[in-house]
């Protein structure tokens, strides 16, 4: 297959080594597209080599952690060269379709569930992005031409520096509290997300998108295409989702978005809803992993911010024992705490936001115990927990203060759950320092 051919504008660019700034997975995705147009390139990277010759570099292609303020992208741009992110770039050698999705919550679930579900209608489509795949890395194996549709997660870090970018349809599932480490505000966030709007034909937004508030509309209104809004919250039961992952919210959100798209497109109804029987959701993404002595074990490992924790708790009838903590991503914590008081019954925390959890939980009057480790915060729970409990890692906070992702954690979680012994315990109560009457081993 004959490399694409580059767009006017980066011709001479090609002609000289590339600067790809980043030595991760979207790193090694340009690196691989470069190579596929036959383009040299030097990786630098912080923990690695140094960017400092910019004037050697007349195009520089960037991975999603470096913030539009960074200096090195800074240096690029002073010497008179262009600073691509790695969707921007990839974008301009696909010329097949492209479908967006982008939201707080849900959106890998979305991709992967329509990435099924177009294979389900004999429709060539590869999940790109934000999920895990650099588009980079789809486009250096394919151009696209023969008819293929990526289906792109976008997250905010990528959508605020797009600007040759263009996808048919932006799916926006939902829009909460997250990433305020890095976007300063709520409203910095939200036009984060609308720059992607922005890149978009069509804009499909959920409930909660609306929901944001009417200046924040306004801001979605001027960026881009009329947003389609689309009431994701509070439908009554599908029995056609009877037994499948959708049968429930937050799932079924996802589910009502993508179908709205669907429709838009044309594709069949039925189709949709015959691939929601065969689809099966990702891994750390709330699913019961262990049972001991009537005690159920859910992994969450996935729940990276509040609105997932609180999504999360919704499933449960009763109060749960949480583990939750992790690193911080900003945001208001004692709000986020006092929302889900009412929901946990003990939290065990972890990780670098441990110490702050428990001043708010203490607050809110909830019972909580520092756990020095994962490990520690199963172990305890177990030793908490009564027939009929429920243990919940939904960790509402980043992983990598103790983890390497967010799949690591769930792992281990996993792990933990599974060697918990299923023997039979004597129990005596005993009073915890909040004053919680409990029973113990």
């Amino acid at each position: 297959m004959a490399p694409p051919s580059a767009p006017e504008f980066l011709k001479a660019p090609l002609a000289r080594p590339v600067a790809v700034l980043g030595d991760g997975v979207s790193g090694r995705g340009v690196g691989a597209l470069l190579g596929r147009l036959g383009a040299a390139f030097t990786v630098y990277d912080a923990r690695g080599r140094e960017f400092t010759p910019a004037a050697a570099h007349s195009l520089a292609v960037f991975s999603p952690g470096f913030a539009p303020g960074h200096p090195w992208l800074a240096r690029v741009r002073s010497a008179g060269g262009i600073a691509l992110g790695e969707l921007d770039f990839a974008s301009l050698f696909w010329k097949g379709r492209i479908v967006a999705v982008t939201g707080t919550n849900g959106k890998t679930t979305l991709v992967e569930f329509l990435v099924h579900a177009l294979r389900h209608a004999r429709l060539p489509a590869q999940a790109v992005g934000n999920i895990g795949t650099p588009f980079s890395q789809i486009a250096a194996d394919s151009d696209g031409a023969a008819g293929e549709i990526a289906v792109c997660e976008v997250s905010s870090f990528q959508a605020e520096t797009l600007g040759h970018f263009r996808a048919e349809a932006l799916l926006w599932t939902n829009f909460a509290e997250d990433h305020l480490e890095r976007h300063g505000s709520m409203e910095a966030y939200f036009r984060a997300k609308c720059a992607a709007a922005a890149r978009a034909d069509r804009v499909f937004a959920g409930s909660s998108v609306k929901g944001s508030g009417p200046e924040f509309c306004t801001i979605l209104q001027n960026s881009g295409p009329d947003p389609i809004y689309v009431e994701t919250a509070g439908q009554p039961a599908d029995s056609r989702l009877a037994g499948t992952v959708f049968e429930h919210y937050p799932q079924r959100e996802n589910f009502i978005l993508g179908a709205a798209w669907w429709r838009a497109a044309d594709l069949g109804g039925g189709l949709l809803a015959e691939a929601a029987r065969s689809f099966k959701v990702g891994r750390h993404r709330l699913a019961k992993v262990a049972e001991h002595d009537g005690v159920a074990y859910w992994n969450d490992s996935k729940a990276t911010n509040f609105h997932a924790v609180e999504a999360a708790l919704g499933r449960f009838d009763a109060p749960v024992l949480l583990i939750a903590g992790g690193k911080s991503k900003g945001g208001d914590l004692a709000g986020f705490v006092g929302r889900i008081a009412p929901k946990v019954r003990h939290a065990y925390l972890i990780g670098e936001t441990g110490a702050a959890l428990a001043s708010a939980f203490a607050a809110a009057g909830v019972a909580h115990t520092m756990s020095g480790s994962l490990a520690e915060a199963v172990r305890g729970a177990a030793a908490e927990a009564d027939p009929g409990d429920n243990i919940l890692l939904s960790p509402g906070f980043a992983s990598f203060d103790q983890f390497s992702g967010y799949a690591d954690r769930g792992e281990q979680f996993e792990k933990l759950a599974m060697g918990i012994p299923a023997v039979p315990r004597e129990r005596n109560l005993v009073e915890s320092k909040t004053g919680h009457r409990r029973e113990t081993v």
